[in-house]
C-alpha cells in the first residue's frame, strides 16, 4: 500500500503524521519505507524529515527511508534549485519518473510505502512543473491530507480538497495535526468544520493529532497517536 502525505500548507504536520502512520505500521508487524521525494532548507549531512522520522522511531528494524533529492534553501522545491544552481540546478531536478522508480521499487521490497510531499498539494517538484498530486495520481496511491487547527485552516482546507477532487481524488483521508491540549472555542469549532468538510468531499476523517508528539517518549506517544488514527482510506482514484 502506498500512501502519498500533503498538507494544506508547510508547517502543518506532515512529518510528525508520517511517523505516527509509520509507527502504527510497524507496530502491526510491515516493513515500511518513508520516502522525501524533495527534501529542502536542509544543508548536506543533516537530518532532514526523513532521518527525524527514524530517530523519532528509535531506527527500528522494518523502516526505510530515503530522499529523491535535498535542497539547501528552504523554499519551494524548484525556487531552491534555482537559489542553489540556477537552470542548471533546476534542471538536474529528479524527474516525475525518477520518483515513480524509486517508490515502486520500495513498493515492491515492503509492505507500506509512505511518501511526504513538500509543502501543500500543489507545490511544484520537477522543472515539468509536476507536484504531489501528479505523483499521487500517476502511482494510484492513496492520498492523505494534513490539516492546521488554527484561523484560516477552514479555507486553505476547502481549497486543498477541491483541487484534489478535482485532480480525480474522489476520496482519501483528512485529519488534523498538531492539535492544542487546551484548545480554544476556534479550536473546536474548526475540528467539527473540519470533520464536515471532509464528509462534503467524500473524504474519510481520521481524526486529530496532539501536539507535542515529538518531546518526550517519542516513538511511545507516536504510536499510541497513530493507533488513535481511524484507518485511512485506500486509494479511489477517478
Amino acid at each position: 500500500m502506498i500512501h502519498v502525505i500533503t498538507g494544506t500548507d508547510t508547517d502543518v504536520g506532515k512529518t510528525v503524521a508520517t511517523a505516527a502512520l509509520a509507527a502504527r505500521e510497524l507496530a502491526a508487524g510491515r516493513r515500511v519505507a518513508v520516502y522525501k521525494p524533495t527534501q529542502t532548507g536542509v544543508q548536506p549531512g543533516e537530518a532532514g524529515d526523513a532521518q527525524n522520522i527514524a530517530a523519532w522511531l528509535g531506527h527500528p528494524t522494518g523502516l526505510l527511508v530515503a530522499e529523491g533529492i535535498r535542497l539547501r534553501e528552504p523554499m519551494a522545491p524548484v525556487d531552491a534549485a534555482l537559489v542553489e544552481g540556477g537552470s542548471a540546478a533546476v534542471a538536474k531536478l529528479p524527474v516525475l519518473a525518477d520518483h515513480l522508480a524509486r517508490i515502486t521499487q520500495l513498493a515492491a521490497d515492503y509492505d507500506t510505502v509512505l511518501v511526504e510531499g513538500a509543502g501543500g498539494l500543489l507545490v511544484e517538484l520537477t522543472a515539468a512543473g509536476e507536484n504531489i498530486a501528479d505523483l499521487a495520481r500517476a502511482l494510484g496511491a492513496a492520498l492523505v491530507v494534513v490539516s492546521r487547527p488554527d484561523l484560516g485552516t477552514l479555507n486553505h482546507t476547502a481549497l486543498t480538497l477541491e483541487a484534489a477532487v478535482n485532480r480525480g481524488f474522489a476520496s482519501g483521508t483528512l485529519l488534523l495535526g498538531s492539535y492544542p491540549a487546551q484548545p480554544t472555542v476556534l479550536h473546536w469549532s474548526n475540528l467539527e468544520n473540519l470533520q464536515q468538510l471532509a464528509a462534503r468531499h467524500g473524504w474519510h476523517w481520521a481524526g486529530a493529532m496532539p501536539s507535542g508528539l515529538v518531546a518526550g517518549d517519542t516513538g511511545k506517544s507516536l504510536l499510541t497517536a497513530g493507533m488513535a488514527l481511524t484507518q485511512l482510506r485506500a486509494a479511489a482514484v477517478r
